[in-house]
């Protein structure tokens, strides 16, 4: 922050970072008022610019970064003199217009202030379900543009009455200037009434409600005829529901929690966080799973449901606990449109509930767990994005398109990078619409204009035939590389990087199926130094969605290959299978999400998934310890084999949760000696930890734990998922390191 501030003069005080939409203009006009200074504030381009005179502007100067309202985020502060005008009074005036280099501020759970007026019978807000201030509401969800002024959200629709009116413009009030402001009398209006919702929920029904980013569906998470139903109906057979509690103290009743994971429950983000579950829940909640997604109310409309539930049965805890789950169909993004949540949530709920007040961007519900301490984002989404990630330096403006599934697209501006919210996969065309449509809202909300596009090497993506139907240049990067870069353009690290990446799926620079690997990278440049023992694929991407395959394709290394067809007697192809193992070259994949799918198939935990990540989510559930077996694996030339790991596994005496112990005890050993060797050899220290297997507990809490007791500095996601959320990100700073350096050497991309 520069300043020129002397008394009695005139200051024109530039804002930058998240400072509009959270209530910093009235902050302003207060703060001015106290130290009795004439001037102006309004919402510019570049943030939020004050003009200030009177014989207290030192005073003012140094107090504005000190008090400012919870939601704001200071960038910068840039002060410098000019010519008095002699004003006596100070005001907020009308938004200047430029090109934009400011953001709007993500949506904000209801404050304390906003609760009590909701249920204060006295209040005139009292029980809307619209409630909101500068400290809370919706703000990306419902901005068009900006500067975000109510003209410039979907909040202008609505002609305020009189009351709103005055509050509006009554400095004294809480909603002084909010954009957002809006009362039963002249505000949006629900479709149907809180009793309606709550009998439905209780009597055992499905509903579907409008919440801040998008359509949520509701039922009684301790009835199980109402969640199995829910899963029959969206077509949803095990993957886990999310429940939501009306407060911490149910919390307690059916889930573990530390104080770490209370506090990121309770945060004004209001994630889902993954807990260890007390199993007191309908079974099909959470099915085979340790950990249940938890959330609190996010919005008035949550509150007033629970408010107005009846108390369950003593038995069940101390309060209601409901199903809330993401309203689209398998494999689709989150339904926006009233229209056609009406038309496809037809047969899957049994009281669809609208309101008026549009959504101009999807934003699902974030999700993260406290692993090793910290916070880990398994989805980045409402209540975080917009909020940029803060690069080591200004680069050019490029668009980053991600990869497939967990689909995010990133776009630079300066020396930051906004990452999307989580949009889903784009397998479907409805997810290939809102992805494109994200594009749009975010290259328009931030004025950029892009010159290159990054994308995955992977020709058969969605994003990847986006990227060449554009007509910028292209920059592609290896899908292991973008897992490493982002990481690493997160934490800001100059200089080279061993990065361990332990994934899926990727398609390698030489035209392999990758996933687990050891790269050295630095700057632009990477080089595969190592990687897991490439194991068979019978049956090419179907074994990726049928463990027991690949559980008969380790059996086959191990020479046991005899044992397939009676160990999976009850997999029609198991003979094909066992004769496809015995003809050479065949897929073979390097993936380490594929070794956790045969080692839950061989422990007989998951033979086939419904949903990515299944088998390897329900192998770290029986997880009591995670043991280390000597000699459980071999590093030749790079090479990490866990051969004689699952030697041990398919040993008849080990029961399957001492298996599961010794395998994800002894993966995570030997991935530590592998980095460990591959530092000494290479002599580079520093080591990048990524790739959706990360997502896993031990993994997570082992890895960089054993690396850091080597004397290695771990690196890991911290700000965006480890899986392929963070994708873009790495793309983008793979592409934005490629202009620089063509630039510095006069030549194209």
């Amino acid at each position: 922050m520069s300043s020129a501030a002397c008394s009695g003069a005139r200051l024109r005080v530039r804002v930058n970072g998240a400072v509009q939409g959270v209530g910093f203009r009235p902050y302003v006009y207060g703060l001015a008022k106290r130290y009795g200074l004439a001037g102006f504030v309004i919402n510019g381009p570049d943030g939020v610019i004050i003009e200030v005179e009177g014989q207290r502007v030192s005073e003012f100067v140094a107090t504005l970064p000190l008090e400012a309202p919870p939601l704001a985020r200071i960038d910068d502060i840039c002060v410098r003199e000019t010519a008095p005008l002699a004003a006596k009074e100070f005001s907020i005036g009308k938004s200047e217009v430029g090109r934009l280099s400011t953001q709007i501020g993500a949506d904000a759970a209801v404050c304390q202030q906003c609760l009590k007026e909701l249920f204060d019978p006295e209040n005139r807000h009292y029980l809307y379900p619209f409630i909101s201030c500068c400290h809370c509401g919706p703000r990306y969800t419902i901005a068009e543009r900006l500067p975000y002024d109510r003209r410039n959200t979907v909040m202008g629709a609505f002609r305020l009455c009189a009351a709103c009116a005055a509050d509006y413009a009554d400095p004294a009030s809480r909603r002084f200037h909010v954009e957002a402001i809006a009362c039963p009398a002249c505000g949006p209006r629900l479709s149907h009434g809180i009793d309606a919702i709550v009998a439905a929920i209780a009597s055992g029904q499905i509903v579907a409600i409008k919440g801040v980013g998008g359509y949520q569906l509701l039922c009684d998470a301790y009835n199980q005829e109402s969640v199995e139903r829910l899963r029959r109906r969206k077509h949803r057979l095990q993957k886990p529901f999310a429940v939501m509690v009306g407060s911490i103290q149910p919390v307690h009743e059916i889930a573990k929690a530390t104080v770490a994971e209370l506090a990121l429950l309770d945060s004004v983000a209001r994630p889902i966080v993954l807990l260890p579950s007390r199993n007191n829940l309908a079974p099909a909640v959470a099915p085979g799973l340790s950990r249940v997604g938890v959330m609190l109310p996010a919005a008035p409309l949550h509150h007033l449901i629970f408010r107005a539930l009846r108390p369950p049965n003593p038995l069940k805890g101390s309060g209601p606990v409901i199903v809330a789950t993401s309203a689209n169909l398998h494999g689709e993004p989150l339904l926006i449109d009233n229209a056609q949540a009406l038309r496809r949530l037809e047969g899957i709920a049994d009281l669809v509930v609208t309101h008026d007040r549009d959504i101009v961007t999807l934003a699902d519900d974030s999700v993260l767990a406290v692993t090793a301490g910290r916070p880990q984002f398994i989805r980045r989404a409402r209540g975080y994005v917009p909020d940029p990630i803060r690069l080591q330096r200004s680069v050019p403006p490029v668009l980053a398109v991600g990869g497939a599934l967990k689909s995010t697209v990133t776009i630079t501006r300066g020396n930051q990078a906004f990452v999307s919210q989580h949009i889903g996969d784009l397998n479907t065309g409805e997810g290939v619409r809102a992805f494109e449509k994200t594009i749009r809202h975010l290259t328009s909300s931030l004025d950029v204009e892009p010159v290159v596009v990054a994308h995955d090497l992977d020709p058969n993506m969605a994003s990847t035939r986006f990227a060449e139907s554009n007509a910028r240049a292209l920059v592609p990067v290896q899908h292991h590389h973008a897992h490493a870069a982002a990481v690493i353009a997160e934490a800001g690290h100059e200089g080279p990087a061993l990065a361990l990446v332990l994934d899926g799926h990727g398609l390698g620079s030489d035209g392999g199926n990758w996933g687990g690997e050891l790269l050295l990278c630095e700057g632009t440049w990477f080089r595969r130094i190592g990687h897991l023992e490439p194991l068979q694929m019978p049956g090419g991407d179907r074994a990726a969605r049928e463990p027991w395959r690949m559980a008969s394709a380790i059996l086959h290394m191990l020479g046991r290959g005899n044992e397939i067809e009676q160990r999976f007697a009850a997999q029609r192809q198991a003979g094909c299978v066992s004769d496809l193992l015995d003809q050479p070259g065949g897929t073979t994949t390097t993936s380490a999400g594929r070794l956790f799918d045969a080692a839950a198939a061989l422990l007989g935990i998951a033979n086939t998934q419904s949903y990515e990540g299944e088998a390897a989510m329900k192998l770290e559930a029986v997880v009591r310890r995670a043991a280390i077996l000597e000699a459980g694996w071999t590093i030749n030339s790079g090479v990490l084999s866990l051969g004689p790991l699952f030697s041990r596994l398919v040993a008849d005496e080990i029961d399957a949760a001492g298996a599961a112990g010794l395998f994800h005890g002894t993966f995570a050993a030997a991935c530590v000696d592998w980095v460990i060797r591959s530092a000494m050899t290479t002599g580079v220290n520093t080591v990048v930890l990524s790739g959706g297997c990360f997502q896993n507990a031990v993994l997570a809490d082992k890895i960089p734990r054993g690396c850091r007791d080597a004397g290695l500095t771990p690196l890991v996601p911290r700000q965006l998922p480890p899986n392929d959320g963070g994708l873009s990100l790495g793309q983008a700073w793979i592409a934005a390191l490629q202009i620089a350096r063509s630039s510095t050497r006069g030549g194209a991309v």
